[in-house]
């Protein structure tokens, strides 16, 4: 069998089969489709939380989103980053991470400049995360304190939600989130599931995105739920 291989995704085999008539067998047809998903997923992650941030930013508001929990975000991504980076998996099981922690910490910032004043307690977390990440990042900290922060980093993703749902649940409306971008989170999370099983990611990795189905699948039923038509409204006020 002739080897055809592109960004690390072996065609050989389907294209071996097809040529003799054969439809690939689903050894050869799962790898195949992890693969192709994980990139499709990469892609994608490039720009999930660009809808997020543009709706900041065209509103000047960030009304109804809970600052903790992007902040949260941003040390879960970071903390995962480091691990895959760490563990060697392949670029396609991983790779959004690198793309969704950016776009993170641009949200931050953007949160910030829209919650003036800024408290001491503010700065001081953004200094703290600015010494630590490299250091996490590099992999240069005890390979045991290693695991231990990726274990806390499924805790930390879950209790990054938390109070997202809760101040939507409180408010009965999800204010300046996106369902753009929370629509993709939840299907990018069911996408990692499989392919991660397919990679044969650490047991760890594969539970971290069922995590992300539940809770991103809580956020995004809220928006579903308590939107409101809003055309009609304004047609009974006028």
């Amino acid at each position: 069998m002739v080897e055809m291989k592109f960004l690390g995704i072996d065609f050989g085999c389907a294209f071996g089969s097809l040529s003799d008539g054969k439809f690939p067998d689903k050894d050869c047809l799962l790898p195949l489709i992890s693969k192709l998903l994980g990139y499709c997923i990469v892609a994608a992650s490039t720009t999930v939380k660009v809808p997020q941030i543009l709706k900041i930013l065209k509103h000047q508001s960030v009304r109804g989103l809970s600052v903790m929990a992007f902040e949260l975000e941003v040390v879960g991504y970071t903390i995962a980053l480091a691990y895959c980076l760490h563990k060697g998996l392949p670029f396609s099981a991983y790779g959004e991470l690198a793309f969704l922690l950016i776009q993170a910490l641009i949200l931050v910032a953007i949160i910030y400049h829209y919650s003036q004043p800024l408290g001491t307690k503010t700065w001081i977390k953004s200094l703290l995360y600015c010494a630590v990440a490299p250091t996490i990042l590099a992999g240069q900290i005890d390979p045991i304190l290693f695991e231990a922060l990726y274990a806390s980093q499924h805790a930390i993703f879950f209790f990054a939600r938390v109070p997202q749902i809760w101040e939507n649940y409180k408010n009965k409306s999800t204010g300046e989130l996106s369902f753009l971008t929370s629509l993709m989170n939840f299907a990018g999370s069911m996408v990692r599931v499989f392919t991660s099983i397919q990679e044969k990611a650490p047991t760890s990795v594969v539970l971290g995105s069922v995590i992300g189905i539940v809770t991103n699948g809580t956020i995004l039923s809220q928006i579903i739920l308590y939107q409101k038509p809003q055309p009609k409204k304004d047609k009974k006020n006028e």
